[in-house]
């Protein structure tokens, strides 16, 4: 069963954006669990592995984050081969990160 996570600070104006391509991409992934926690401390964030609003964790993991990325209650923008996707991970990332960790 895949685990997913979003944390996100109050407010996040990109949480929308994760979830529409968090959907899109979860098609076919019939066994998986989705929690939301809303982040308002650094001491939360480090202890969560909050790199930026919104995160997604797989399994515990930022599969996103670039290594030694501190944690952060900052908005954040994610990039793809492609180039700038926004305030969420493009959904083709999504499922190639969600095949990799159910794989």
């Amino acid at each position: 069963m895949l685990e997913l996570a979003v944390l996100t600070v109050p407010d996040c104006p990109n949480e929308a954006v994760l979830r529409e391509r968090l959907a899109q991409a979860l098609t076919g992934h019939p066994d998986v669990s989705i929690t939301h926690q809303v982040i308002d401390n650094e001491a939360d964030a480090a202890r969560l592995g909050m790199h930026g609003s919104p995160t997604l964790l797989i399994n515990g993991v930022d599969v996103f984050a670039a290594p030694n990325t501190p944690a952060s209650l900052s908005c954040r923008l994610y990039h793809d081969e492609s180039g700038p996707t926004g305030g969420a991970p493009s959904v083709a990332a999504l499922r190639e990160a969600l095949r990799y960790d159910a794989g």
